[in-house]
């Protein structure tokens, strides 16, 4: 898809994208991932960022080989990987003398009634030219780490839709949506463009799942329903591959959900 112009973009980093098998977070990988994201801005866009990762970090710290099933533990994991996150992101934007900002979200502040204060922060944000660096609130949302579905995903869209962004860019260790499955079937052939959520696009999304974060392909087939019912495009890229940052905007690179909205437009 073509850059036309200023556009307000929310990039989702998935655990799998930030991190080592190992759980520690790959260096190199969010180096490069950031110097991308820092000449996007430099470009004219604005930037959201929905970070994942912070358990796994807290897993690394804490020398756990297996993610906890105690949700204490989880919650423990996620307060001190988030300042893994978040000491990293500012270090490294401050690098290109970029400001970033944590916010930290539950489900009960994106509630329709209440969701207008988190959208007023983001925008005052926004403004006045900081890059905010969302998360799912893992050491209280009790919710997520216990039935671990994948939020960060749909937290992802939603907060596209909160500030009305222009497209929604999901980077995790998938290239995209395929055919069929990739993991079994060798001649199985990425689908670069979709044009609706249909009972068929939910059917191939059964079987890709991510090894290392909580949401596979059913997870992010969710969020482009969210993203699109509102307008918002959405992409589906692999975030081993910084570069593909610049190459959505240069002829495309993984799976575009198309907002019917914006293709009548």
């Amino acid at each position: 898809m073509e850059n036309n112009g200023r556009k307000r973009i929310v990039v989702k980093l998935g655990t799998s994208t930030l991190t080592h098998k190992t759980g520690k977070l790959n260096i190199r990988r969010i180096e490069r991932l950031v110097k991308n994201l820092a000449d996007l801005h430099n470009a004219g866009n604005e930037l959201l960022i929905v970070s994942s990762g912070a358990v796994g970090l807290g897993m690394a710290k804490l020398n756990l080989m297996t993610k906890p099933k105690e949700t204490p533990l989880k919650q423990a994991c996620a307060a001190i990987g988030q300042c893994e996150l978040m000491y990293f992101y500012d270090k490294l934007f401050s690098d290109y003398s970029l400001n970033v900002a944590q916010v930290l979200l539950t489900k009960y502040v994106l509630l329709e009634d209440r969701r207008i204060n988190v959208q007023n922060a983001l925008e005052e944000l926004l403004a006045h030219n900081v890059i905010p660096i969302v998360n799912e609130n893992d050491t209280v949302a009790i919710d997520e780490l216990e039935l671990e579905v994948g939020e960060n995903d749909s937290l992802a869209a939603t907060v596209a839709t909160i500030v009305n962004a222009d497209l929604l860019i999901i980077m995790s260790d998938i290239d995209g949506l395929y055919d069929s499955d990739p993991r079994t079937n060798p001649e199985a052939k990425l689908i670069p463009v979709v044009n609706g959520i249909t009972d068929e696009i939910r059917e191939l999304a059964g079987g890709a799942g991510s090894k290392l974060g909580t949401g596979g392909m059913k997870t992010k087939i969710n969020a482009a329903e969210i993203a699109n019912a509102n307008g918002i495009d959405m992409i589906i890229t692999n975030g081993r591959n910084p570069d593909n940052l610049y190459a959505i905007f240069e002829g495309g690179a993984g799976t575009l959900f198309k907002a019917q909205k914006r293709e009548a437009e």
